[in-house]
Formats: structure tokens, C-alpha cells, sequence
């Protein structure tokens, strides 16, 4: 899986790369699968229906997304210490204030606050710090760093529900905070006193420049240049379909699971496989990305989702899981790292907080889309394996945009 300059790569910028990971872990504490394990105690708390809790997670994803093109942006203005700390005691409020929530309105804004400082500014910090530094080895830095969202999947739901039944909800979020504030900001202002000067390392694209191209972009676009770009809105389909689809699907994988008559234990224990398979798959992505360029990897990313949604929805078999599963980790290994690279590689590195604050929050967004666009399709009459099999259409389509966005001709207007 590793070759000899992938093992070197990563031990010259350990310190840096591991900012990133970091930066991606506690993104979790606003990621869905993180919150979703408070959602039975904050509904009973507050004498929700899954249709009032589903309603107010969405309020707040999507304030979320409405403010983040612009918060984003600053990342291009401020130091990347300085935004780091104000995030994380941004991130520090959200979780204090679990305790101080008495009713609706105040529960949105703590939704808005852990998705726009969590799911949305930690994430943005970790993949744009990354991608920014690194021309030769980016590809590999982005993979490395991202293993940050699985080690939080695999270990936080876990952790959250030991804490929920020791302390309850909002102790938990409580404990959150004082690990933000006592563990999580001196060790990023410790790494990045020291890194926060860097430039991109000569030594790694010496290092590395063999392996792949020279950088696409002649020149650094503005946002504003690349909201006019036609690409822009080619690709934006195909990479709204994995927030979409991935969310909707894990959102109503019990749903599913009647369905198909598979029990809960079983749909819900092969995470595993999909956290190993998205692990593997991204880390492959990183080395190929250095070698071919990450532009040339993205027109292929929704196939593996494709493929899933078809194969989960036309048989029933159990195992049928197992292969859905390593499919769904294998698009989300290739789409965390070579979307991530490809904006560098489209629109160069100068911009590139606030394009790609417009892309995540495209992507939020679509987190927030995804689930109610499944409800709405399944309360229209429509069977659960035929919307899903709607969403394998829609990869499809989305396919076919990303292939015409990306190709030869379009690619040279970025010279």
C-alpha cells in the first residue's frame, strides 16, 4: 500500500500532517453521526417527534451553510493559528452551551453552532491547510489527514454513549467543551507556533516531481472567478450526490433494514467495513493523486456509489451488506481526498479558503437535502428500493457532468 516515498513523505512533515488529522477528528464533534447519538435524549428531553427533531437539525444545518461561504473565506486573510483558535473556542461555546438549552429556538442555535464550528470550519481548516502547503505530496497529505473523520467514527459514537449514560446529553457536550479547551487548543497552538510560517516543502516536490505533473492552474482564481466558471456548475451535481445519497442512506439504514428483513445488529455492525474500506481507499487515492493528478481520479469517484445503490437495492440477501458496504467506503475514500485536491489543482492555492468554503457548504447542504428528499420520495408512495435505485440515476447523471467538466478542452482554460 505504501511505497518508499509515501513512508518519507509522511516522517519529514509529521507535525504538519498531524495538525491536520487532528483538525479532521474534532471536526466529529459536529459531524451527523456524532450528534445523531444525543438525538433520543434531546427528543425525549424536549417531547420531540423524529419530524420536530429532523426539522430543527435542519434549521441549523442550513444556517450553517448560509454563513459559511463567508466565514470560510477568512481563512485566506488570518493566520491559520489565529483562525484555528477562534474556531476551536467557537466550537468550546457550541458544546458549552448544551447547558444552558431550554427550548426550541435555543436548540437550533446549538445545532448551528457544532455544524458551522465543527462539520463545517474544522473540516475546512484541515483539508485547505493541507492542500495549500503541498504541491508534489498534497495528495498523500490529504489521505493521511483524513484518516482524522474515520479514527472520530470509529471511536467517538462509542465514547458519546458511555457518556450519555454516565453523566447524560448535556454533560457529555460538556465534557466535549473542557477536552476542547484543556487537551485540543494547546496542541494545536504548540503545532502551530512552529508551522504556521510554512510554504510549500522544495524538498517534497524535488522529492516527488517525477511522479506527476506540473500544477494545472497558471494563475491563483479569485471566488468570484470561479462561481463564473462554467466547470464549476458541471461539477456541482455529481458532488452533491455523495452528501446527498451517503447521508440519506445512513440516515435510514434502519429504515432499509425492514425493508429487506436484515436485522438492525447486522446493517449496523458492518460499519466496519466501510470505515476499512474508506481508510484504505484514501490512502491508495493520496499516491495516486501525486502520480496522476487529482482531476483525473474525480470523473470516476460516484461509480463505487453507484454500483452500491444498485446492488443494495436489487437483492436481498445479507451479505449484500458487506459488498454495499466497501462500495459506499471506496467513493468516500476516493471523494475525501481527490475533491479536496482537486480545487488546488483547478484554481490554484491563493483563493482557496473561499472556494472551497463555497464547496463545503454546497456539501452541507446536501447532508441537510438528503435525508428529507428520501422521507418526501417514500411518503409519496414510492418504494424505499425504488428511491434508492433514483439516487443510483442521479449518480449516474452526475457521472456524466464530472466527465464533461473535467475533460481536456475544459481543463486547458485553466491555463
Amino acid at each position: 500500500m505504501f511505497d518508499l516515498n509515501f513512508l518519507k513523505f509522511a516522517q519529514r512533515n509529521c507535525q504538519f500532517i498531524t495538525f491536520g488529522f487532528l483538525a479532521a477528528f474534532t471536526s466529529s464533534f459536529g459531524q451527523t453521526y456524532f450528534i445523531g447519538v444525543f438525538g433520543p435524549e434531546i427528543q425525549v428531553e424536549f417531547g420531540l417527534t423524529h419530524t420536530n427533531w429532523g426539522a430543527i437539525y435542519l434549521m441549523g444545518t442550513l444556517a450553517s451553510a448560509a454563513i459559511l461561504p463567508f466565514s470560510g473565506k477568512l481563512l485566506d486573510h488570518v493566520p491559520l493559528r489565529r483562525y484555528t483558535f477562534w474556531t476551536c473556542v467557537l466550537l468550546i461555546v457550541a458544546c458549552g452551551s448544551s447547558t444552558f438549552i431550554s427550548g426550541k429556538i435555543t436548540l437550533i442555535v446549538f445545532i448551528f453552532l457544532l455544524r458551522h464550528a465543527g462539520q463545517g470550519l474544522m473540516s475546512h481548516i484541515a483539508m485547505t491547510s493541507m492542500s495549500r502547503s503541498f504541491f508534489a505530496g498534497r495528495g498523500r497529505a490529504i489521505a493521511i489527514a483524513a484518516l482524522g473523520y474515520s479514527f472520530g467514527e470509529a471511536l467517538l459514537p462509542l465514547l458519546a454513549v458511555i457518556a450519555i449514560g454516565m453523566l447524560g446529553w448535556r454533560m457529555a457536550y460538556g465534557g466535549v467543551a473542557l477536552y476542547l479547551a484543556l487537551i485540543a487548543i494547546p496542541i494545536f497552538m504548540m503545532m502551530l507556533t512552529r508551522i504556521e510560517k510554512r510554504l510549500p516543502d522544495a524538498q517534497d516536490q524535488s522529492m516527488l516531481s517525477a511522479e506527476r505533473p506540473k500544477p494545472l492552474p497558471q494563475r491563483s482564481w479569485t471566488r468570484a472567478e470561479a462561481l463564473r466558471d462554467p466547470r464549476m456548475y458541471l461539477l456541482l451535481p455529481g458532488l452533491l450526490a455523495i452528501p446527498i445519497i451517503s447521508t440519506a442512506m445512513f440516515f435510514h439504514h434502519l429504515t432499509l433494514a425492514d425493508v429487506k428483513g436484515w436485522s438492525d445488529t447486522w446493517i449496523t455492525g458492518s460499519y466496519s467495513l466501510y470505515a476499512l474500506s474508506t481508510v484504505i481507499t484514501g490512502l491508495l487515492t493520496g499516491q495516486l493523486i501525486d502520480r496522476f493528478g487529482a482531476v483525473r481520479l474525480v470523473p470516476f469517484m460516484l461509480i463505487p456509489l453507484m454500483l452500491a445503490m444498485i446492488v443494495v437495492s436489487v437483492f436481498e440477501n445479507p451479505f449484500t451488506v458487506w459488498v454495499y458496504m466497501i462500495l459506499m467506503g471506496i467513493n468516500v475514500g476516493i471523494a475525501h481526498t481527490a475533491v479536496s485536491a482537486m480545487w488546488a489543482e483547478l484554481y490554484g492555492v491563493h483563493h482557496l479558503g473561499a472556494i472551497r468554503s463555497f464547496a463545503t457548504a454546497i456539501s452541507v447542504f446536501g447532508t441537510a437535502l438528503g435525508p428529507v428528499t428520501m422521507g418526501i420520495l417514500v411518503d409519496l408512495g414510492l418504494g424505499m428500493e425504488q428511491v434508492i435505485l433514483l439516487f443510483a440515476g442521479y449518480a449516474l447523471m452526475g457521472t456524466c457532468l464530472l466527465f464533461v467538466a473535467i475533460r481536456p478542452s475544459r481543463l486547458s482554460q485553466s491555463k
